[in-house]
């Protein structure tokens, strides 16, 4: 991008993404949990302005609603900007506007793709060229998911999440995603889930968690059916106690025809998955007929990268 362009703005779109697989440790002694995931980004996006200002700026809109989204320091692509600023010394600021798609503390990552988003798009437009290593190590700083919406595509994730290696995907995957009305705290369903664990009907496992070899195996061959049979989220068992409602949602898309339905993250959205195209148009109608928004979307898609304003 020429620096003529870069002045005038960037824009950068960011994938939200799915959990195909999540596998949570116990509590660690810093209140952290060690996870094993397999992340696949999908077809819902948020998209980035950036553009030159003396400060450090944001507003907010969007498809969804963003009432609830802090349009001040607290928002994590402000902080984005402001890591790239101090890590080459930019002394002015910049004006970010975005534009979300992804539900709000839905459980999949539109906070972390606004961050990767900003990144991204302040390296443009300050010229920084920072490099993808780089932008990984600053993106690490923000948070789990941020360095997965940078990377894009489909990736395992260990340790905390953010420590990436990717994945063989073949060809195409396609869900139904069914937003809620209220999010939900990611901190609260961790915490809710070691509540849970406490007891001994459910229990959990001192070791360190990994993804099943059935899940690699299935996306390597492009086989959806396959990969519905290894879908699992440690977190759904605490998302569902808090959020007993979703249940009601989570068996009617199973029942409908999806392969298999989750909780995708931290909840409370849902994912389906399904064989092709054609039966996520049928499984959407189906949901939409019951009065649930439903989102068909597909992916393995591209991580964070600038689009033409």
């Amino acid at each position: 991008m020429s620096q003529a362009l870069a002045a005038e703005g960037v824009r950068v779109r960011a994938p939200g993404k799915l959990n195909l697989f999540f596998e949570v440790g116990g509590v660690q002694d810093d209140g952290y949990h060690d996870v094993a995931s397999a992340y696949q980004a999908v077809s819902l996006f948020e998209d980035v302005w950036a553009s030159p200002s003396d400060e450090f700026t944001v507003s907010i809109s969007g498809t969804v609603d963003v009432s609830g989204v802090p349009a001040d320091d607290r928002n994590l692509a402000v902080r984005a900007a402001r890591l790239v600023a101090q890590r080459i010394g930019h002394a002015g600021g910049v004006h970010l506007d975005i534009v979300k798609h992804v539900p709000v503390a839905g459980g999949m990552g539109g906070g972390s793709a606004d961050a990767a988003a900003a990144l991204v798009a302040c390296d443009a437009l300050w010229g920084a060229e920072l490099g993808t290593a780089e932008l990984h190590k600053l993106a690490a700083r923000l948070g789990a998911d941020v360095p997965f919406a940078l990377m894009g595509g489909t990736a395992i994730g260990t340790g905390r999440g953010d420590q990436l290696s990717p994945a063989l995907a073949k060809g195409r995957f396609d869900w139904v995603v069914v937003p809620s009305d209220a999010g939900l705290s990611t901190p609260e369903v961790y915490t809710h889930l070691d509540e849970l664990r406490r007891r001994p009907d459910i229990g959990t496992s001192n070791a360190v968690p990994e993804v099943a070899a059935g899940v690699l195996h299935a996306l390597r061959a492009g086989d959806p059916i396959a990969l519905a049979e290894h879908t699992r989220n440690d977190l759904q068992l605490a998302a569902l106690s808090l959020r007993p409602e979703l249940r009601e949602a989570l068996e009617l898309g199973e029942e409908s025809g999806a392969l298999a339905g989750m909780v995708s993250g931290s909840g409370p959205t849902l994912a389906f998955l399904t064989v092709d195209p054609e039966s996520a148009l049928e499984l959407q109608i189906t949901l939409s007929a019951a009065g649930y928004e439903a989102l068909h979307v597909h992916g393995p898609v591209a991580g964070a990268r600038v689009v033409p304003a």
